[in-house]
């Protein structure tokens, strides 16, 4: 029995895309409430045939690149080149120390790459050596002169459009790109066109209509209007959770550590707030509660700090092929004062749920002296989830 292949992965995110329109880099921009380039690099980040994913960035975005890839594991990005090819070589030596069987080269302006696309890449690598993925194309194409005048119309059935994940094998493309880069040729325009270039024969397999790259500000339209059409069951959950006080000398409370004269007493950290969203997640989905999913007799999960219990429940939404709208969770207690404590609340939930921090809301109210929060024996929560799913009911749907 033969070892499978060690992949590598790409990213060419070193761009400008000016074409896009304003608003800078287009691979930063949101689509569908995410940025492009988090699109583009999590299903390699979590494909379990992929190994590494190698970000290629230019080196003005570290700071934009790090906020929108939050939560991806991924090599050092290297430094991008004035052309994309120069990029590609980039990424190519950065891994020249890590020396993968196979390497996916994916343009981050693609944010809509699958699962079942970058399987097929690495298949066809492993047989051919040197594969694209590449769709039919269905208009009649011309070939004009400078004047824009016909010159030919070649033959329709045998036309491809080529897509990427490109994949070969590493030590081959590397070489190729060395070459180009001895002699002086910074001028192809996609990676199969220098293997070309070098003798090496190209093999194509299916690639994926939705695998678009955007490019103008119309593609941006146009895949937002789509993927509101895929993702319309809309769907909201609650959540309520309570904790009492005990000894202590500080609460977890939405992800922060609040200094007080008391704790928790809880099975976890007994964060109210963050387990009151992971219900009204739960809810959303119809996905039983916390307690049938992390339950108090379960000791792996004493003193569990909450952010674990909200990254499961966003996760579960994920896999469903969603993606969360809103987040809003209630305080209800006499103290501590949550007020000066609401901006690092959102922001803590934000980043935990991967969300936009417009998308998290943070209140707090107070029982006016009355009940169990009145006498401050414990913080209560309630909090409201909205979710949005694809309409197949039948499984996940790819956007």
């Amino acid at each position: 029995m033969t070892n499978p292949p060690r992949t590598a992965a790409i990213l060419v995110a070193a761009g400008r895309g000016l074409r896009a329109g304003a608003g800078g880099p287009k691979q930063y921009r949101t689509i569908g409430g995410q940025p492009v380039i988090f699109r583009a690099m999590e299903p390699f980040c979590i494909h379990p045939q992929i190994s590494t994913v190698q970000p290629v960035v230019n080196p003005d975005d570290a700071t934009v690149f790090d906020e929108a890839v939050r939560g991806l594991q991924y090599a050092p990005p290297a430094k991008g080149g004035a052309t994309r090819q120069a990029s590609v070589r980039a990424g190519l030596e950065a891994l020249a120390t890590v020396k993968p069987d196979i390497v996916l080269i994916h343009d981050a302006a693609r944010p809509f790459v699958s699962p079942a696309l970058i399987s097929r890449a690495i298949d066809a690598a492993s047989i051919s050596g040197a594969a694209i993925p590449a769709i039919p194309v269905t208009d009649t194409i011309k070939l004009v002169d400078g004047s824009g005048h016909i010159e030919a119309t070649p033959e329709r059935a045998r036309l491809r459009i080529a897509q990427t994940p490109q994949s070969f094998r590493f030590d081959t493309i590397l070489e190729a790109h060395r070459r180009a880069a001895r002699e002086g040729r910074d001028d192809f325009t996609d990676d199969a066109a220098l293997a070309e270039w070098v003798g090496l024969t190209v093999a194509t397999f299916e690639g994926d209509a939705a695998n678009m790259k955007l490019t103008t500000p119309e593609d941006f339209v146009r895949e937002e209007a789509r993927l509101a059409s895929l993702l319309g069951d809309v769907r909201s959950g609650t959540g309520y959770d309570v904790h009492a006080f005990g000894d202590g000398d500080h609460l977890m409370i939405c992800g922060i550590r609040v200094p007080h004269s008391k704790g928790f007493l809880a099975h976890s950290d007994g964060d109210v707030g963050l387990h009151a969203l992971v219900d009204a997640i739960l809810g959303a989905l119809a996905d039983g509660d916390i307690g049938s999913h992390f339950p108090p007799s379960d000791m792996k999960w004493k003193g569990a700090p909450s952010d674990k219990f909200l990254k499961y429940a966003v996760e579960r939404v994920t896999a469903r092929g969603g993606r969360i709208a809103n987040l809003e969770v209630t305080l209800i207690c006499e103290r501590p004062k949550i007020g000066p404590l609401r901006d690092q609340m959102r922001a803590r939930i934000a980043e935990i749920a991967g969300l936009e921090l417009s998308r998290v809301a943070v209140k707090a109210t107070t029982s006016e002296r009355l009940g169990f929060t009145g006498r401050e024996e414990g913080i209560a929560a309630t909090a409201c989830a909205t979710i949005r799913l694809p309409w197949d009911d039948k499984g996940p749907v790819s956007v």
